[in-house]
């Protein structure tokens, strides 16, 4: 198999696009899509400061590395959710790679602000993955408004925002569709939010990460097992290998026609928003954030419990 381009031998195939790449071509191909999907979107410049949600995966990885080589002004964020076996090794990982590549890391420990995850999944009657969202969430946005940043940025590829796009359809949740897509810019006391990675899949970033020697975490949360955003993923990459190129074609779609139909509805659910008493950020409870709220009650069972 040759490539495409310069008919050396291939080292990567991509079906979706009917084309074959060196790794050469390959690492061009990638910087292409995500310069193009930069710009289509106008996720930010090179004159704003990025901060980048790292998690020692590696979509976060390479886009954290692809950004810095395409000369943006980026710093990654780690959020050690303090897992046993799990934590410690991610972050080392994303210690070793921001130190071998001479880029700024924020390390952010929820065991030091009472919010470590085995605690929060002793004490929450929720589903867990969904409360540990809402902390990273919390936590992005915080350490980047905090921090004068002017975006946040997440690893979030292809796959990931199909798979989310068609449990939202399914489910035909309105506002979650009014709200998706690459960019969500910044409102009421939330830092713009963007996925440069929104034209990459899975895939094609594991050969990205592979091909320039990117040390990855590649162990699966403890708490992940079961998780229906997995049997998504499985079930559009199946459509995938048989019509490829359709995950392209079904998100872009609905950026281009989807989503517009939605605006009118996000617009009239807006809930007004007012300052958490006890942290400050933005909530529309009436009364604590989610975080403020989690963070009692992991400090209620402790007390029962005699932990801490």
């Amino acid at each position: 198999m040759k490539c495409k381009i310069c008919k050396a031998d291939a080292v990567v195939k991509l079906k979706a696009h009917n084309t074959a790449f060196c790794r050469e071509c390959f690492l061009a191909f990638f910087e292409r899509q995500v310069a193009k999907g930069i710009e289509k979107q106008k996720l930010f410049t090179r004159e704003e400061r990025v901060l980048v949600a790292i998690s020692g995966g590696k979509d976060s990885l390479s886009l954290l590395c692809e950004l810095k080589r395409q000369g943006y002004n980026v710093t990654g964020l780690f959020v050690d959710l303090a897992i046993a076996g799990s934590s410690g090794t991610a972050r080392g990982k994303v210690e070793a790679f921001c130190r071998e590549r001479g880029l700024e890391l924020i390390v952010k420990d929820l065991a030091e602000e009472g919010l470590a995850i085995p605690d929060v999944h002793k004490a929450v009657r929720r589903p867990i993955c969904a409360v540990c969202g809402k902390l990273k969430r919390y936590w992005f946005n915080k350490i980047a408004m905090d921090g004068g940043f002017d975006a946040i940025a997440t690893g979030h590829n292809l796959d990931d925002e199909c798979a989310r796009l068609f449990s939202n359809t399914l489910r035909w949740d309105q506002a979650y569709l009014a709200g998706q897509g690459p960019c969500l810019p910044a409102e009421h006391g939330f830092a713009r939010k963007v996925k440069p990675l929104w034209r990459l899949t899975e895939y094609e970033t594991a050969h990205y990460a592979f091909l320039n020697g990117i040390d990855t975490h590649k162990d699966p949360c403890p708490y992940s097992q079961g998780a229906s955003f997995t049997a998504l993923k499985g079930v559009l990459q199946r459509l995938e290998h048989a019509m490829p190129g359709r995950k392209l074609d079904f998100y872009q779609g609905f950026l281009k026609r989807g989503r517009p139909a939605f605006e009118s509805f996000q617009a009239s659910q807006d809930d007004p928003l007012a300052p958490c008493p006890a942290c400050g950020y933005p909530t529309s409870s009436g009364g604590l954030c989610g975080a403020c709220r989690i963070r009692g009650q992991v400090a209620e069972w402790k007390k029962e419990h005699g932990d801490g």
